[in-house]
């Protein structure tokens, strides 16, 4: 039987493969392509229904298929060249792991029958890819390409959102034979235990200094509902991990507070709990060891209670501890009224009630503010409705791919991203990618030209600093000019010192349809 679109007898396993990423509802392939991937290439200009957005790093394409996700709900392809291209998009990988997000990596691999050469490019792929991946599988026939990408997009919707690596050797592309394969199913989240939630209740009725950790699926619209009305029928107090991957927030939301992120800090706001439950979340620890001070941010004679963990359904979990205990739904509290725009010299606070005052209803924000923006949070809780993403995983470099691609995911809302400027210069390429897409994307650039959050961690583990030390924690000397870099990639920019200008521009860039980046002095 002819093909009926190639005239063909058959289709080879690229187009297999886009046929079935395309059937199992993959609509957009962020990519860096190579000579390995040339016919996965060619497959995609051949075969109409795919977006493809270019990227140029690797770690900008996997980043951009994190924002994707956390804004679309669904996975998003990568086309990542050989072991060498996986790696460079790997520390993205990781933050998307974090934040249980669903992607297909299309990776590149030496043909079967060249892999025994060693050539260059030949790596431990494989190895490269299970450091991140959930499912992970290398096709060995062009027969197979299109089964496994049914069962990677599978694995990549699989609740909560899993990372999901095809390894494609160049000869399983071109050769003919390859066969469309139909979508399987994704399976349910799973139901909390109801064991689980009669604990969860009796915790609640009958003991005192009760923290609820929200995570996941429980920082949606729904879940903060259930989780309100659990709260004021108990007095039990309601908290968010110290990064999300997508909280709702602004009005008629929850005026949620994260464990924040200094180790003292935490502690001291933790040392009230007596029993944590958690949903969709995890007890707090510390992001690193520091001399003298303990791993868990809880008191260590505090009982943890799981009522769901990441892959199961928060949402009915709450909805049936809700039920359990009998608590009438309240309307959700009064976040107070829209901050007004601060002026003068620029401070994390003052910035927060700017972005509050002006943020456009239902803007996206992707913070990368790192120690600059840790108290964005209560200066913006009665801002108009949004949603806020975060770096979950460490490795910086994730909030401009991230905007990017939550722009791509978000249906033509506007995008914040809150960037600091060290991490910015890890994955600077995303503004050449919001250039050629126009996409609705302001970047708010923090320059203070030096790694701040080193400089506090460096206090933390009692090194002594010095000249040497302190030039590694300098961006000065020379100093960075993002106005310049925005413009040599496409975006428009400007400079901004005070909050009054970084206000004008943040208004005049949301009245545009395209990319703006404003660096302000800090």
């Amino acid at each position: 039987m002819r093909h009926p679109r190639y005239g063909r007898d058959a289709v080879n396993g690229a187009e297999s493969l886009v046929h079935t990423l395309l059937g199992c509802g993959v609509e957009v392939c962020f990519a860096n392509p190579g000579t390995s991937e040339m016919h996965f290439v060619a497959a995609l200009d051949r075969i109409p229904g795919m977006k493809c957005v270019l990227g140029l790093q690797e770690n900008v394409v996997t980043g951009m298929a994190d924002g994707y996700w956390r804004m679309a709900g669904k996975p998003a392809a990568t086309l990542l060249h050989c072991g060498p291209g996986l790696a460079n998009g790997l520390a993205n990988l990781h933050n998307a792991r974090r934040a249980r997000s669903g992607i297909v990596n299309c990776v590149g691999d030496q043909a079967t029958y060249h892999r025994i050469f060693d050539a260059p490019l030949t790596a431990d792929t494989e190895g490269l890819a299970r450091s991140v991946s959930a499912w992970m599988r290398t096709s060995t026939k062009a027969k197979d390409v299109g089964a496994d990408a049914a069962a990677a997009v599978q694995a990549a919707r699989t609740s909560p959102g899993q990372i999901a690596t095809m390894i494609l050797p160049s000869d399983t592309c071109w050769d003919e034979g390859g066969v469309v394969a139909q979508p399987l199913p994704v399976p349910e989240p799973q139901a909390a235990d109801p064991l689980a939630i009669r604990n969860a209740a009796r915790i609640l009725r009958e003991k005192k200094n009760v923290l609820i950790l929200l995570g996941g699926k429980a920082l949606g619209e729904g879940g903060q509902a259930l989780a309100w009305r659990v709260s004021q029928a108990t007095g039990a107090k309601l908290m968010t991990e110290g990064s999300n991957g997508r909280l709702a927030r602004g009005q008629g939301r929850l005026p949620l507070e994260r464990v924040p992120y200094p180790a003292d800090q935490a502690i001291k706001a933790l040392s009230w709990v007596e029993h944590l439950i958690l949903v969709n979340s995890r007890a707090p620890i510390g992001f690193f060891a520091y001399p003298g001070k303990p791993s868990k941010h809880y008191p260590e004679n505090a009982e943890v209670h799981v009522l769901t963990r990441y892959e199961q359904d928060a949402e009915a979990a709450l909805r049936a501890l809700c039920e359990e205990l009998n608590a009438p739904a309240v309307p959700m509290p009064d976040v107070g009224k829209r901050p007004e725009r601060a002026r003068g010299a620029p401070t994390p606070e003052g910035l927060a009630r700017t972005l509050g005052a002006l943020m456009p209803e239902d803007a996206i924000i992707a913070d990368e503010s790192v120690s600059f923006g840790r108290g964005f949070f209560s200066e913006t809780f009665g801002a108009p409705k949004h949603d806020w993403m975060q770096v979950c995983g460490g490795a910086i470099g994730g909030g401009m791919p991230q905007a990017t691609g939550a722009a791509i995911g978000g249906g033509g809302r506007r995008v914040i991203n809150l960037q600091a400027d060290g991490s910015a210069m890890y994955t600077v390429q995303s503004l050449w990618t919001q250039a050629r897409e126009k996409l609705p994307v302001t970047t708010v650039l923090l320059s203070n030209r030096k790694y701040q959050i080193l400089l506090g961690e460096y206090q933390n583990v009692g090194a002594n600093p010095g000249r040497t030390a302190m030039d590694m924690l300098d961006l000065g000397n020379p100093d960075l000019d993002w106005v310049k870099m925005a413009n040599g990639m496409g975006v428009e920019g400007a400079r901004a010192t005070t909050l009054d200008q970084v206000g004008d521009l943040m208004a005049q860039s949301f009245a545009q349809k395209g990319p703006f980046l404003i660096e302000l002095m800090i």
